[in-house]
């Protein structure tokens, strides 16, 4: 029994000292990896350089609409009495498509006729007031050569003749009145009847049978009508930082929310000088032309648009966390590398270098220098100095300094990287990058 107990003991003991070893082993090789890590072992995020196709872009967003629209009115005040055109209808230039309650503009043309007809009396009454006014005054003036009257009945009957000729005078301009009143009369009455101005399609109809409009202050619009659906246009608000980049004629693409799945081509028309001010913030109207001839876009749909401005096949590129990668302080005084700003002037915080006013790059366009971080021996980071063109905001196309294939780093395992504008962090700001590549999708 005592031989057991002493067995039992034994074995407690083994067992704690075993767990101390553990304890002490585990505690060894934790001081050991953090050790190593405080003297520089890090472990790096890298990217392969690789070919591919890219393109820069400009994107904004507006809205849809017809080339030609017309709004008909009514120039007249009046019951509607008809209506001969609706929504989605076809119409034709000259075709009635509506028509208001002609009984009392029927009513003026008849009244104005009546005038007509009273004022011709009138004229024929003054012709006859004058002949015999003439009549009379030839025979004072017969009588008066012979001494039989007095001077003052020949100054009678010329006063006589010149007041008849005044009134057939009078009475004919009150005769033009009376017919200028009737062709008012007459042109009131055929505006009753609403025609289409233009071929086109229906796209609002804004009156009902019955309706009253009334046309003394403005005229009321009765129809909206597009010349040609198969031909729209799409009104953009580009930024002032992205509008020197696009030209007449630049290959458009966009969708629409009732279509997400469909990318519909177009161009740019033009880029109106015209600018528009909002809160500080400059923008100008690009006109983008659009083929719509299966009539699937109507007007007034929201479009996001997106600029080509320029795309490249068969290049190196690289993902943009490689040029804003830079080493922690302690790797760079390890390799003896200095911070950009001791630099001189012309350095990019983040380890690039930019020329100022740029270089002409091998295909004619700005490219800028830039400095990124290849893995070398021993896991240490080396600078690779390397010539950028354009880029989508993801990746960025690399002109020299690399090949395909080459291994650069993006980040490192466990530390988050700086903030834009922080030391360490992206070159220069979102808005210059935004200046020098436009806005992407």
């Amino acid at each position: 029994m005592v031989h057991g107990l002493l067995e039992r003991r034994k074995k407690r003991r083994i067992i704690a000292g075993l767990a101390a070893v553990t304890v002490v082993g585990a505690g060894l090789f934790a001081w050991r990896v953090l050790w190593k890590r405080g003297e520089g072992d890090v472990e790096y995020q890298t990217a392969k350089a690789e070919r591919g196709s890219l393109s820069s872009q400009v994107t904004a967003s507006g809205t849809l609409s017809p080339l030609v629209t017309v709004q008909v009115g009514s120039q007249v005040s009046g019951r509607i009495l008809e209506l001969k055109a609706d929504f989605n209808d076809r119409v034709e230039k000259g075709q009635v498509i509506a028509r208001i309650d002609p009984q009392l503009f029927q009513t003026e043309v008849a009244k104005a006729r009546a005038n007509l007809g009273s004022a011709r009396a009138q004229v024929t009454r003054a012709e006859a007031e004058l002949a015999q006014a003439n009549r009379n005054h030839d025979r004072t003036s017969g009588l008066s050569e012979q001494q039989v009257i007095a001077k003052a009945d020949v100054d009678a009957s010329l006063a006589a003749l010149q007041t008849a000729q005044a009134s057939v005078s009078a009475a004919r301009a009150m005769m033009s009145q009376a017919k200028a009143a009737v062709d008012q009369a007459e042109t009131n009455f055929q505006l009753t009847t609403i025609v289409s101005p233009i071929s086109g399609i229906v796209i609002s109809r804004n009156v009902d049978v019955g309706q009253t409009v009334a046309a003394s202050l403005q005229a009321p619009t009765l129809f909206t009508i597009a010349e040609d659906l198969a031909k729209m246009e799409v009104h953009t608000s580009v930024a002032e930082s992205d509008v020197g980049r696009l030209t007449e004629g630049m290959a458009v693409e966009f969708t629409v929310d009732a279509y997400p799945s469909d990318r519909f081509k177009a161009t740019v028309k033009e880029v109106r000088y015209s600018p528009q001010t909002v809160q500080n913030v400059v923008t100008y109207d690009a006109v983008v032309s659009v083929d719509n001839s299966a009539l699937k876009l109507r007007p007034g749909m929201t479009a996001d648009v997106t600029f080509l401005v320029e795309r490249r096949d068969d290049v190196v590129l690289v993902p943009n966390a490689a040029l804003r990668f830079r080493p922690p302080e302690k790797i760079l005084d390890q390799i003896g590398w200095k911070p950009p700003e001791e630099r001189g002037p012309g350095v990019a915080a983040g380890g690039g270098v930019r020329k100022r006013g740029g270089e002409k790059g091998a295909r004619g366009e700005r490219a800028g220098r830039r400095l990124v971080w290849k893995l070398g021996a021993g896991g240490v980071p080396v600078p690779a100095p390397i010539e950028i063109g354009i880029s989508d905001g993801k990746m960025t196309e690399v002109l020299h300094g690399l090949a395909a294939g080459d291994v650069v780093i993006v980040g490192v395992v466990g530390v988050e990287q700086p903030a834009a504008g922080q030391p360490g962090g992206p070159a220069g700001n979102d808005q210059n990058r935004r200046r020098q590549f436009g806005r992407f999708l």
